[in-house]
Order: structure tokens, then C-alpha cells, then sequence
């Protein structure tokens, strides 16, 4: 770097200083951040210097340089990862979820056959328990059958919120009331809390994962929700991310993205438009 001088107050952080942030934020995770993002960059990251007890922004970028400083990559994408998440929104997508997508798959699953589901991008995991009261609403019988959803994120702090299951009351407003009286139970003595019912998320599988990187996942998703996570990458990225996504969708799967997200030209020529933001691959012909 071209920055020589220590840098004593954490809130200092130069041009340069951001250009290596932001270069590596891109790198990392794929996140973009133009010149005009560097205050909610420099807000965000005081407070890992200050929690890392760092005198300032030459050692913090010494310590992202350095092969000791992988956790503090991870943390540092986590601290400039936007985590905004709410059950049931955007709940179009839901009533799509109950009345066309869940109901025919379901008629598999009691048959015997698999059912997966994806919630790409979970943050703190309401998203994917919103896709699983919708479907312990249609299937009551669910554990007893081959059913499982994927919540992921990048976010290692999000994901431990999403597996413990554990909301503030005032997070549950857009929760019907039958599914709170069903699907949540007391977290704590005052009645602030509450936390979905443990066979819930026993169906639940979080895990972190960088979709930059390498995928694990060995077979494809009959649902995919990736809703409001493209849009933070630039096109080269996104057209990437959605020719991945194409991949790991079963013939006749769907594909569901945030409002103001839309599939790359090429990729958007192999799925069938299914409603606002929701593709379907179609299935596979048989002779």
C-alpha cells in the first residue's frame, strides 16, 4: 500500500486503505462497493478494529494481508454483508409456494420420493422457516418423509441465529396467527422471545456457504429461493451465479428471486417465466 504513516484513529481510513477493502470484499464474496459506499464501509469495520484492539486502518489491512488474517476476511465480509430478512416477505412468493409449487411435490414425497429445498442466502433464517411452516402447514406428516431445506449464508453470525431459532416477539408480525400458535413456542420467561418448535427445525439444514466458492452440494434443488442477494455483485458475477443456480435446479424445479432481480439473457431462455420473479426449468421429457 501506498500508506506508510500509522493511522491512530480507526475512522481515518484513506482512499487507498478503501480500495483494498473493496477490492478484496470483491474478490472474497463478490460484493461491490463503489467510492460512495466508503462511509458505511469505514462505520461498519471501526468496529472490528476496535474489538481486534487495533491502533488503526495500516495495521487492520496488514492483518487482512496476512496468512493469520483468514478468520478476520470472513469477519470482515460478515460485517459488510447487508443482513435484511423478515418472515414471509414478499409474500406473493409464499401463496405461489402453497397453491402452485409445494402441492405436487408433496404428492412425491409421500410416494416415497425426495424432496429439497434451497433458502440461497438465509441471513438469519426466517426466510427458510417461512418456506417450512408454509409446508408442515400442507404436510402435517413431514418428518415423516424424505423432506429437507438448505438455509445458507456467507454470514457466520446469521447462521448461529438461524439455527438456534430464536426470534424477538416483535419480529413475528407478518407471521399468521395460527402458525405462531403452532409453529413457535416461548423462549424465555417474559414472553419477549419465542423460538420455533424444535420439529421444524429438525427439517432445517444451516450451513455457511460462500457462493463464490466451490458448491458442495451434490444433487439439484426442486426449489430454489435466492431473493435480494445477486443484486450486491456486479454482472460478470451475476451472470455466474445464475448460470450455477440453472445447474443445481431438477428439470421442472423453480427458481425464485428478489423483486428488483432479474436472470441473464442467456440463462432466462431455459426457464419458463412461472409469476413475479419465479422461473421453472421444465421438466423432463419422456418418450
Amino acid at each position: 500500500m501506498s500508506d506508510t504513516a500509522s493511522t491512530p484513529n480507526p475512522r481515518q481510513m484513506s482512499e487507498a486503505h478503501f480500495r483494498f477493502i473493496a477490492d478484496l470484499a470483491h474478490k472474497e464474496a463478490g460484493l461491490v462497493f463503489p467510492e460512495s459506499k466508503a462511509p458505511l464501509v469505514r462505520t461498519r469495520l471501526n468496529r472490528r478494529i476496535r474489538a481486534l484492539k487495533l491502533p488503526g486502518y495500516d495495521a487492520y489491512c496488514a492483518l487482512l494481508r496476512s496468512p493469520e488474517g483468514a478468520q478476520e476476511r470472513r469477519m470482515m465480509i460478515s460485517s459488510l454483508t447487508t443482513n435484511v430478512s423478515s418472515f414471509f416477505r414478499e409474500a406473493h412468493h409464499f401463496d405461489l409456494l402453497r397453491g402452485e409449487i409445494l402441492p405436487p411435490l408433496l404428492e412425491r414425497a409421500r410416494r416415497g420420493e425426495r424432496l429439497r429445498l434451497w433458502s440461497a442466502g438465509c441471513s438469519s433464517g426466517q426466510e427458510a422457516y417461512s418456506i417450512a411452516m408454509v409446508l408442515a402447514d400442507l404436510e402435517p406428516d413431514y418428518l415423516q418423509m424424505d423432506i429437507r431445506i438448505l438455509a445458507s449464508d456467507i454470514d457466520p453470525n446469521v447462521i448461529r441465529i438461524g439455527r438456534a431459532g430464536i426470534y424477538d416477539q416483535g419480529l413475528l408480525g407478518d407471521v399468521p396467527e395460527d402458525y405462531r400458535e403452532r409453529y413457535f413456542e416461548p423462549a424465555d420467561d417474559n414472553g419477549t422471545a419465542a423460538r420455533i418448535i424444535e420439529p421444524l427445525r429438525r427439517i432445517v439444514c444451516f450451513r455457511e456457504l460462500n457462493l463464490l466458492h466451490e458448491w458442495p452440494m451434490k444433487r439439484p434443488f426442486d426449489v430454489i429461493f435466492c431473493r435480494n442477494v445477486v443484486i450486491y455483485f456486479d454482472a460478470e458475477t451475476q451472470d455466474s451465479l445464475w448460470r450455477k443456480f440453472e445447474k443445481y435446479t431438477a428439470p421442472g424445479g423453480w427458481l425464485i428471486l428478489g423483486h428488483s432481480e432479474r436472470l441473464s439473457e442467456d440463462v432466462a431462455g431455459k426457464f419458463v417465466v412461472a409469476g413475479p420473479t419465479a422461473y421453472r426449468l421444465p421438466p423432463t421429457e419422456t418418450t
